[in-house]
């Protein structure tokens, strides 16, 4: 009984003491890999915004259009020269079939990781890490992905820097600071869960979803919010993929912000 204890106190510090500051300013020099250069805040792009933006509107037109048959209410409150934009995309897509004039009729749906594999070449989800201790991980799970391409964003609900957080970051893995002091909670889990299923009833006008919340539970429609389980490179394996900040832009258009998968804690704060 009290080996099985011990043996369970390790494992959790394997998996805590990467959060403890005193072990990692100790362990700096041991793991140089592990620190990524950045020599300025402004240069802190692995690919352009315009880059960045351009794959996440191709993914979730993509994911809109593939579940075109549920949109009807959305679609009422969208000007005519928006609807008439899906009209024609669905038009190219199925053939010159006008789906908007028969969005009743049975339509067949591709899971949202297939849409991705059609979009972007590739597919990616949770799974068990291959490094010890280090709990779930994300992989390719089809296609492959080529250099410079956005894999995965980091969903959870978004903390200015003055705003309190502490009762959700006890015992939790899942926070992530942005380089501004920003923090974003990543958990799925607990407390997390419930402040950002609350946030995100609060920001809905209508049919109109601001967010989406469905990266909490297992049914997730943007297949792209799992950012949250990629691992850090360690000294036996390098990384392959980096984070990069970005900001949604106030013209992002309003039928596909139900697939962003992060929402701000303050209702008076968009980022």
């Amino acid at each position: 009984m009290p080996g099985r204890l011990l043996r369970g106190l390790w494992q959790r510090w394997g998996r805590y003491k990467y959060r403890f500051v005193p072990w990692i300013a100790l362990n700096l020099s041991h793991n140089p890999r592990t620190l990524r250069y950045v020599p300025e805040e402004s240069k802190d792009k692995v690919i352009s915004d315009e880059d960045v933006l351009g794959t996440l509107l191709k993914v979730f037109q993509a994911l809109f259009l593939n579940d075109f048959n549920k949109q009807s209410e959305i679609l009422t409150m969208l000007p005519e020269s928006v609807k008439s934009k899906y009209q024609d995309l669905l038009a190219v897509e199925h053939q010159g079939v006008k789906l908007l004039e028969n969005r009743h009729q049975q339509q067949s749906t591709f899971k949202p990781e297939e849409i991705l594999y059609k979009t972007l070449g590739f597919s990616v989800a949770q799974a068990t890490s291959s490094l010890i201790s280090a709990g779930k991980g994300v992989f390719v799970t089809k296609g492959l992905v080529p250099k410079g391409a956005v894999v995965s964003m980091y969903p959870g609900t978004v903390y200015q820097k003055y705003e309190p957080i502490f009762f959700q970051s006890i015992g939790n893995p899942f926070i992530f600071r942005c380089l501004d002091g920003v923090l974003i909670d990543g958990n799925d889990k607990g407390i997390s869960k419930v402040v950002y299923r609350s946030c995100n009833g609060r920001d809905r006008l209508g049919p109109l979803k601001m967010s989406d919340s469905t990266w909490l539970t297992s049914e997730i429609h943007n297949p792209l919010a799992v950012g949250q389980y990629v691992n850090n490179c360690s000294n036996d394996r390098a990384a392959n993929v980096c984070y990069q900040e970005f900001d949604v832009p106030a013209v992002f258009p309003v039928e596909l912000k139900q697939y962003l998968p992060n929402i701000a804690y303050s209702y008076d704060k968009q980022r």
